[in-house]
């Protein structure tokens, strides 16, 4: 069932009261995340995905992946599983009715406790991993967030009753007919846990050279499974995955004038300064020394 539109307008409420301008607003020092926009953006925001449930109560949001995308508003909840480029425009917002959307973070460990509740003669066999899912959004979902804000919002001992709000909206969320596929990022040893593992190593050391053997091993996995399961989740391969991390990391050091731009090629990892521009100008439609100009 559809959220109602007065637990939606109860939502957008208390999200305005965390984010009183645009940007990207921690709270309970990063337990959720709420954004605000009050335009639509003309411009794509290149950025990582983090495994998190997202809600937007009011406008409208596209995200485009390595392949193919979607766009979600009130009727829609999103679950990122794992940590995956992804190409974000928010596409319906206004000064009088700004986009707003509260991000759960899921923490895998603790998931893993929830699902055994769950399914405790095992989660059954989901569909093949993937680093997205879009459903239909939970009237039940929207409600329970709405009294997460609002514990938060009174100061109504938070600590002890926000973790329980939470494992209350998770434990609807796996009971929902993506359940089974969203408890793999939980489940200990499943394919998308080891493949989670191998993308944590990568955004931690991507400027570094790596071979997909070593890479394989380290995730606990053959290399044909390992090499599979990736790009089920990431629809990429590990060598694709690790030069987008290098491009965005790239474009966040150019448009912060750092550095230069041979000296921003090799801090991330080029040993060429030509491809560099060849593949930045390909990833973001722009070359290199004039994305400096334009910010």
């Amino acid at each position: 069932m559809l959220p109602e539109p007065a637990d939606l307008a109860r939502l957008t409420q208390l999200l305005a009261g965390f984010a009183p301008y645009d940007g990207n607003f921690n709270v309970m020092d990063g337990t959720l995340h709420v954004v605000r926009a009050s335009g639509v953006q003309a411009e794509q925001t290149h950025s990582h995905s983090e495994p998190s449930l997202c809600i937007v109560p009011q406008g409208a949001k596209s995200v485009a992946l390595a392949q193919g995308g979607f766009e979600y508003d009130h009727k829609k909840m999103v679950v990122y599983a794992a940590q995956v480029p992804i190409r974000a425009r928010v596409t319906r917002a206004s000064p009088t009715e700004p986009f707003y959307c509260l991000v759960i973070p899921l923490n895998a460990k603790r998931l893993n406790e929830l699902v055994l509740k769950v399914f405790p003669n095992g989660a059954p066999m989901g569909s093949k991993s993937r680093a997205v899912y879009v459903g239909d959004a939970s009237a039940q979902i929207v409600k329970s967030a709405c009294r997460l804000i609002e514990l938060i919002a009174a100061q109504d001992n938070p600590d002890l009753l926000v973790p329980h709000t939470i494992d209350e909206i998770l434990f609807r969320l796996l009971r929902s007919s993506a359940g089974a596929a969203i408890a793999q990022i939980g489940i200990r040893d499943s394919h998308m846990e080891k493949v989670s593992k191998s993308l944590h190593w990568l955004r931690q050391h991507y400027d570094q050279p790596f071979k997909v053997e070593e890479l394989a091993q380290f995730a606990g996995m053959s290399v044909s499974s390992f090499h599979n399961h990736f790009k089920d989740i990431t629809s990429m391969t590990p060598l694709q995955y690790q030069k987008v991390l290098r491009l965005q990391e790239a474009r966040r050091l150019l448009q912060g004038r750092i550095m230069d731009i041979t000296r921003v090629a090799y801090s991330v990892g080029y040993t060429s300064a030509s491809q560099f521009s060849r593949e930045y100008t390909r990833e973001f439609g722009v070359a290199p020394s004039k994305d400096v100009v334009s910010h």
